[in-house]
C-alpha cells in the first residue's frame, strides 16, 4: 500500500536524520581535540519501481566517512617534541603495552601528538602511543631500511644520561714563524707549540710541535725543520718536514716547499698532510704553497695565529629535537650534535579507507591501498614540524549549521509520521 510506503520512508528519515545528528555531535564534541579528522554523513536515496500508475516510497539511507586526508590548522607549542604533519603523510605510532611487550609492535598512524620520554626514554604521548623510527648507525648514517613494510621501524628512544664524544680528525695550524731567527748570527734555539685534540674516547691528548731554524754559514737560510710528537705515545715522532720559505717581493714569507722527512706525504693541492696518532690519522692543514693561511715566515714574532680543529671532549646530552625532515638530533653540552633516528612519513593512496581507531590513530586496510614509507619532504608527502600541534578539523559554525538542517529535516520526517497517522485514523473512520 502506497500509504504504509509513505510511514516507512518518514521512518527511514527520522532515522538517518538521527544518526547525522550523532555525526555532529561527535564533530563538535571534539572541536578542540588535537588531530582530530570530522565525520561526514551522506544521504542516499531509495527508489522502489511499483507498477504504472502508483508509486511506493522507497526511503533513504545513510552512509558515513572520517575524512582523515583533511588537515587542521597548525598552533606552536613550547615543547621540542610536539610533532604535526604538515601536509600530506602519517606518523607511525605504536601502542605501548605492545612495544612494552618487546615482540614487535602493530604500526598505527596519526598526524599529531605531543611526545615526551617516559621512564624508559621512550618518546610517548598521554594517552600511551610510543613514535617510532629508524634508529641511525654510530657515525649518524640512516642505513637502508625496506619502505614497504613497518618492519625496520623501532621505538624512538632517548637516553638522556648518554655521553658522547667526537675524535680529532683534522686541524688547521696557521702559525708564524719569525723570519729573523734563520739568519746565520742566531743562536738556532727551537720553538714550541702544544695543539690539543681529542681521542676516540674522549679522552685529551696534544701534538707536541717543534719548530728548529736552520743556520747557515752566512745570510738567512728561511727554512726551518718541523717535527711533530704524540703525547699518546710519548717520545715518538710522527712526522718531521722541512719547511722552506719564499723570500721574494710578491709571496715573501709564505711556504716554497715542504719535504717530508718521515709521516705522511704533504699534498701541495690541499695543503695538508697527514700524521697517525695513536687514536688513528689526523688531517693536519699548514698552508698550500704560496698561500698565506696555513704556516708563514715574517716579521721576528712568532704567533700563532690560527688554530683549529674538530672533535669534541665527552659531554652530556642536553635536549633533543625533529627537523623537518624527520631527522631526530640530540645536542649536547659540549656543542655537538649527534642524529640518533629519523622519523619517516606513511602514505597510501587512499588514506580516508583507513580504519579509524581511538587517540586519532588509524590502521591501513585494503581500502586504503598499499603504504610506504617516505623521507619527509620527499615523494607527494609534506614535511615534519616541531614545537606545533595540528588543531582538530572541524568548523564548529559550519557544524551548528547542519545542525539546524538536521533538526528541520527530523521535524519534517516527524510530521510525515503524524500525516500518515492521521490519514489511517481517516480510513479507520470509514467503516463507522
Amino acid at each position: 500500500m502506497t500509504i504504509s510506503s509513505s510511514l516507512n520512508a518518514g521512518v527511514a528519515g527520522l532515522s538517518v536524520n538521527a544518526s547525522r545528528l550523532a555525526a555532529i555531535s561527535d564533530n563538535i564534541a571534539n572541536s578542540a581535540t588535537y588531530g582530530y579528522k570530522r565525520v561526514e554523513a551522506d544521504f542516499h536515496s531509495m527508489v522502489i519501481s511499483s507498477g504504472t500508475g502508483t508509486y511506493s516510497a522507497g526511503g533513504v539511507r545513510v552512509t558515513s566517512q572520517r575524512l582523515i586526508d583533511q588537515r587542521g590548522s597548525l598552533v606552536s607549542t613550547a615543547n621540542a617534541t610536539d610533532l604535526a604533519v604538515r601536509g600530506r603523510g602519517f606518523l607511525p605510532v605504536a601502542a605501548a603495552s605492545e612495544v612494552a611487550i618487546g615482540n614487535g609492535q602493530q604500526m598505527l598512524l596519526t598526524t599529531t601528538g605531543s611526545f615526551r620520554t617516559d621512564e624508559q626514554g621512550l618518546l610517548r604521548t598521554e594517552s600511551n602511543l610510543v613514535l617510532l623510527g629508524w634508529p641511525a648507525l654510530a657515525d649518524g648514517s640512516i642505513p637502508p631500511f625496506p619502505r614497504d613494510t613497518s618492519a625496520g621501524l623501532r621505538p624512538v628512544q632517548i637516553n638522556v644520561n648518554q655521553f658522547s664524544g667526537d675524535p680529532t680528525t683534522r686541524m688547521n695550524l696557521g702559525v708564524n714563524l719569525p723570519a729573523t731567527e734563520t739568519a746565520s748570527s742566531e743562536s738556532g734555539a727551537s720553538r714550541e707549540l702544544s695543539v690539543e685534540y681529542f681521542g676516540n674516547l674522549g679522552t685529551s691528548e696534544s701534538l707536541l710541535i717543534e719548530y728548529e731554524p736552520t743556520i747557515p754559514a752566512a745570510g738567512s737560510s728561511n727554512q726551518w725543520t718541523m717535527t711533530i710528537r704524540d703525547t699518546a705515545s710519548p717520545g715518538t715522532v710522527v712526522g718531521q718536514y722541512t719547511l722552506d720559505f719564499d723570500d721574494g717581493r710578491i709571496a715573501g714569507g709564505t711556504l716554497s716547499g715542504v719535504t717530508t722527512l718521515s709521516g705522511g706525504s704533504y699534498d701541495p693541492g690541499t695543503g695538508s698532510l697527514i700524521v697517525n696518532v695513536a687514536g688513528g690519522p689526523i688531517e693536519v692543514n699548514i698552508g698550500r704553497i704560496g698561500a698565506s693561511d696555513g704556516i708563514t715566515q715574517l716579521s721576528d714574532s712568532f704567533a700563532p695565529v690560527s688554530i683549529s680543529k674538530d672533535g669534541s671532549p665527552v659531554g652530556n646530552m642536553t635536549s633533543v629535537e625533529v627537523d623537518a625532515n624527520g631527522f631526530v638530533h640530540a645536542f649536547f653540552d659540549t656543542g655537538i650534535t649527534r642524529r640518533i633516528f629519523q622519523i619517516p612519513l606513511v602514505d597510501m593512496p587512499n588514506p580516508n579507507g583507513m580504519v579509524a581507531l581511538d587517540e586519532q590513530t588509524y590502521l591501513p586496510s585494503t581500502e586504503s591501498g598499499t603504504f610506504f614509507l617516505w623521507d619527509a619532504g620527499d615523494g607527494p608527502t609534506g614535511d615534519v614540524v616541531a614545537f606545533a600541534r595540528e588543531e582538530s578539523a572541524t568548523d564548529v559554525a559550519g557544524e551548528l549549521t547542519d545542525m539546524i538542517q538536521t533538526q528541520r529535516a527530523y521535524s519534517s520526517n516527524a510530521k510525515v509520521i503524524q500525516t500518515v497517522d492521521e490519514m489511517l485514523q481517516e480510513t479507520t473512520n470509514i467503516k463507522r
